[in-house]
């Protein structure tokens, strides 16, 4: 992780609020698929969801009867997932160091967090933790650019920003791990306010960077004239890939 993106990551706790009433959820096709590649259900299954934010892929896997921990570096963040998780344990730490002990660890996601870790640390840790069989599943969930809207928004945010708006979780084959791939496409009905509130808790719109409010502002205007009833359909494209722990690690083997 770069300083820059360790800057990005460290913007969300200014919005926490906004961020858990805005940003998107998760289709239950994604939960089902990591049931189907993991070759275990949820319920009862010990879970660390880390870089949880606030919550809101660990409250629906809790809801799903799994024994869910969230573990959450950012303070802002931390506040907002307790104030609306309180039956949900939470512990401050983050990918690169987890604060579990070895091989303790049924299944561990990344929700929209992986691109925050260090993969040269973060494998070895998942490695760690989790059991042997265990799974490693990292998701993202990104606007469908095959929309014409949506593409024309994005290419538009790139023209005034430049690129990496949107940071898709890619984990790769590393250390022994194989990823398998799934996408899901689904869509949700907001109000062009929910949608714009919804940009606005991307880390390019909280670090403070020139003409954000003024491309918001102009981004409400062309909606306006799109979707003249005032909503919209965002569409998203969720990418899951997972990975099933070795039974036995490499360096037991040499």
């Amino acid at each position: 992780m770069t300083i820059g993106s360790s800057f990005r990551a460290r913007s969300f706790g200014s919005a926490a609020a906004r961020y858990a009433d805005h940003r998107p959820s998760y289709p239950s096709g994604l939960f089902e698929s990591v049931e189907e590649l993991a070759g275990f259900a949820w319920a009862g299954v010990r879970v660390v969801d880390v870089g949880a934010g606030t919550g809101i892929a660990t409250a629906l896997l809790h809801g799903r009867g799994a024994r869910v921990v969230a573990v959450e570096p950012g303070a802002g963040m931390a506040a907002e997932f307790v104030r609306r998780n309180p039956c949900i344990p939470l512990v401050r730490g983050d990918g690169n160091e987890l604060p579990f002990a070895t091989g303790s660890v049924d299944v561990l996601t990344y929700a929209q967090s992986w691109h925050w870790t260090d993969p040269a640390r973060s494998v070895p840790e998942a490695l760690r933790v989790l059991r042997p069989g265990g799974a490693l599943a990292v998701w993202s969930n990104d606007p469908d650019v095959g929309v014409g809207w949506i593409a024309d928004q994005h290419a538009r945010i790139e023209k005034s920003f430049g690129p990496g708006f949107y940071i898709n979780d890619r984990a790769r084959s590393q250390d022994g791990l194989v990823f398998a791939t799934r996408l899901l496409r689904w869509s949700r009905q907001v109000p062009i306010e929910a949608h714009l509130a919804k940009l606005s808790t991307h880390s390019l719109f909280l670090i403070g960077r020139p003409g954000t409010q003024a491309f918001l502002a102009a981004e409400r205007e062309r909606l306006r004239e799109l979707f003249p009833d005032g909503r919209l359909e965002e569409h998203y494209v969720v990418e899951l890939r997972l990975a099933i722990r070795p039974e036995r690690r490499r360096s037991a083997e040499r």
